[in-house]
């Protein structure tokens, strides 16, 4: 969502984030006071105030404790999984953990999806936060699921992560058998499968050789950087702090492969314009965006999205005009822009007939991709008088892009780095001192250095 003229950005209407409220947490009272429309990061679902929704009563097996909730303790039976174990094979793997937001799979699991997300003190900090969390939940959840009954009853999340995660361990048998086999698990933040699943997963496997490995190839403190620190949080609830060797792969916005994937699904997006308009077309390469308070305070995000984008252009010859824009702001307060939806409509009064969307952030669809990029944005272009509207098709199971994803991991392991040199380092402006204390576990390592 953006706030323009357009009526989706009215004043009544305003717009906000799960990442917004991860790292704004101001907003997140106000939010819930005036009841307002909610659209999720990049990969979790979408939700929608309704002041005048039904309050049904929360469902049992989800009550939250006020400090860091576990995913045990929010997690109903549904939603925990049962992982196929590697131990039977006689070698330990090595676990590549895949750390995402997630979303929910099908309409039941929006209740618990944005119970555990607004239990979470860490990204937001409201008065009375075990009822208030529940109650804003409820309120939530029957427009949410409308949302996602609108793009086939649920998030196809899991689903690419899991089809992704087993293609790029076949690739990484092959590519680095010192270090095979190897298992990879899925840790989303407030969907099943839980970073507390991967955790016990890893434990019941023996894994003592474990890859932190970020989906989100564009770090930010609300979303990369709060999934280390609930993985570092789960470590210390199944005491396993000492018994896995951790590294991360906390960012990966300029690897070749990433790039690769992105222009080919451009390209093969602008040979679906007819011939005589391909030269005209505009590539709007759109990014979830983030509070100017939280930019200002240091996050390294739109830096990284912007490299995305200048090295995907450059693969690409900066043949076509393009723009870099920013998707689903909040209400009154500043937000890194333009927004999207402006952008749209500012091109559509130049002129321009033909504009093509890449989801630059997001690597596999979503409810921002099929919802808000693929019908609202897509209704909107075409009411401002851009007919050639579409939208590059997301990464998921592209070759390419899991062959960039195994070529990642395999170098990681045989460089034997930890994390980054840019993870180590806070932000100016950090608010937050859990984050040092994950920062100081993850970047330590008895056999190498950061690099």
């Amino acid at each position: 969502g953006t706030v323009d003229a357009h009526p989706r950005t009215r004043q009544d209407l305003p717009v906000t984030s799960c990442s917004t409220a991860m790292a704004y947490p101001s907003l997140a009272i106000f939010n819930a006071i005036r009841g307002i429309r909610v659209y999720s990061n990049s990969v979790a679902g979408r939700a929608w105030f309704s002041t005048s929704a039904a309050f049904p009563q929360p469902k049992s097996g989800t009550s939250v404790s006020e400090n860091h909730p576990s995913s045990a303790e929010t997690a109903p039976e549904s939603s925990q999984v049962q992982w196929i174990s590697t131990a039977a094979s006689g070698k330990r793997p090595t676990g590549i953990v895949m750390m995402n937001l997630g979303g929910p799979s099908n309409v039941e699991e929006v209740y618990p999806f944005l119970h555990r997300l607004f239990s979470d003190r860490e990204i937001m900090q409201l008065p009375a936060q075990k009822y208030l969390s529940r109650w804003i939940a409820t309120r939530r959840t029957p427009k949410i699921q409308k949302q996602y009954l609108a793009i086939g009853g649920g998030s196809p999340i899991r689903k690419w992560t899991e089809e992704q995660g087993r293609k790029m361990i076949q690739l990484l048998d092959e590519r680095s058998p010192e270090t095979a086999p190897h298992q990879f698990y899925i840790a989303f933040r407030y969907a099943a499968p839980l970073t507390d699943d991967a955790v016990l997963a890893m434990k019941a496997d023996g894994v003592q050789r474990a890859v932190a490995f970020t989906q989100y190839p564009q770090f930010s403190c609300s979303t990369t950087g709060s999934s280390l620190n609930e993985l570092y949080r789960s470590l210390q609830r199944h005491n396993m702090q000492d018994a896995v060797q951790w590294s991360i792969i906390d960012r990966w916005h300029s690897h070749p492969g990433l790039v690769k994937a992105f222009a080919k699904r451009i390209m093969d997006a602008l040979h679906d314009y007819p011939e005589d308009v391909r030269h005209d077309v505009v590539i709007l390469f759109s990014a979830h965006s983030l509070p100017m308070s939280v930019v200002n305070r240091g996050d390294p995000y739109p830096q990284e999205v912007a490299a995305t984008v200048h090295e995907v252009m450059d693969e690409l010859d900066f043949h076509y005009q393009y723009r870099l824009v920013w998707q689903s702001q909040v209400g009154p307060m500043p937000w890194l822009g333009p927004q999207t939806g402006a952008a749209l409509e500012g091109l559509a009064k130049n002129g321009k007939k033909h504009v093509l969307v890449v989801p630059i952030a997001f690597t596999s669809d979503h409810i921002e991709t099929l919802y808000e990029i693929d019908l609202e944005y897509a209704k909107e272009a075409h009411k401002f008088g851009i007919h050639g509207f579409k939208r590059v098709e997301s990464l998921n199971a592209s070759p390419i892009f899991i062959d960039a994803m195994a070529d990642l991991v395999s170098e990681h392991l045989k460089a034997q780095q930890v994390c980054s040199k840019q993870y180590v380092l806070r932000c100016p402006g950090c608010t937050n001192d859990y984050c040092a204390t994950a920062k100081a576990f993850f970047s330590r390592s008895p056999t190498s250095s950061v690099q």
